[in-house]
């Protein structure tokens, strides 16, 4: 790892930071399997001891990107936004829903990254009551060692009544079994005005609420009614989107942006696969051409001889 990819994971780090109020402590308690002293060790950047794997344990988490990537504001992006920073201002409860690939997730994450006292819970199958509260006390930079699952809510609730528009932000959260999801149902209850909460997900988790509602499932009624009778649907991409997708990471060829536009389905994550390809191509035919120049150059300096 170069010297120049170290300080820019530090700057990261340090731009995370603030994300707890500039606490050492609570930032490393967020992180997986990076301890207080080596946090302080990259913050100061001292980076002896501290292998590479470490320092890309910590790049991954704190939201560095290696890669060149420039990100747009799309037309979901800058709702996300606003709809994020409204629920953070007043305590605002909502479910958003958006096709795969649309960008909540990229939003979410940059919103969390410029915004103090957000916590994003990317959400799993696997989880269960206790898991989830594990995840959002290590989201928040608590301690959860040796909590039972009352304990561990009883933490969480007394810590965000204390804090400023706190914000708590489910993504995939339709992939939260039935048992997980009450704990919505019961932070809301212990919140409500405190603490805005946001679940994001693709229209599945719509579908799901309103099959439960048909059929009378526990605590069906009680989630829908928190969440004002109704998922807020993003636009999608569209191709203005895209477009502005390309030409900012370096694609302003008209005929090869309708190609990826014709290619993408609507899926930024596809549009950055066909730019990487694209880019991958051009640096292929970039090198060719100064290897025939090459050879050129030298049959010319060997007939010349």
């Amino acid at each position: 790892m170069t010297n120049t990819e170290k300080q820019q994971i530090t700057e990261q780090l340090r731009q995370y930071l603030n994300r707890y109020d500039g606490s050492i402590e609570r930032a490393a308690n967020s992180l997986k399997g990076i301890s207080k002293s080596y946090v302080r060790l990259i913050v100061d950047g001292n980076y002896e001891g501290i292998s590479d794997e470490k320092l890309r344990t910590v790049a991954v988490q704190v939201g560095y990107r290696s890669q060149e990537w420039n990100l747009v504001s799309t037309r979901d992006y800058k709702r996300i936004s606003l709809l994020l920073a409204d629920a953070q201002m007043n305590a605002g409860v909502f479910a958003m829903t958006g096709n795969a690939g649309s960008g909540k997730t990229v939003a979410i994450n940059q919103y969390a990254s410029e915004n103090a006292q957000v916590y994003v819970l990317q959400c799993n199958e696997y989880w269960n009551r206790k898991y989830f509260l594990k995840e959002l006390l290590q989201a928040m930079g608590r301690d959860h060692a040796g909590l039972s699952v009352s304990e561990m809510m009883l933490k969480i609730v007394e810590e965000l009544k204390r804090l400023s528009n706190p914000l708590i932000i489910m993504d995939e959260a339709d992939k939260l079994t039935d048992k997980v999801l009450y704990f919505f149902i019961t932070l809301y209850n212990q919140l409500e005005d405190h603490c805005g909460i946001v679940m994001a997900a693709t229209d599945h988790l719509d579908k799901r609420l309103k099959s439960g509602l048909n059929y009378n499932k526990k605590g069906y009624q009680e989630i829908y009614s928190r969440i004002g009778r109704r998922c807020i649907e993003l636009k999608g991409v569209g191709e203005t989107d895209i477009m502005q997708v390309c030409m900012a990471n370096g694609v302003d060829s008209k005929s090869l942006i309708k190609e990826i536009i014709k290619d993408s389905q609507g899926d930024l994550r596809r549009v950055k696969r066909k730019i990487h390809a694209i880019r991958a191509m051009e640096r292929q035919q970039a090198m060719d051409i100064e290897e025939q120049e090459a050879d050129i150059a030298i049959k010319q300096l060997v007939n010349h001889d």
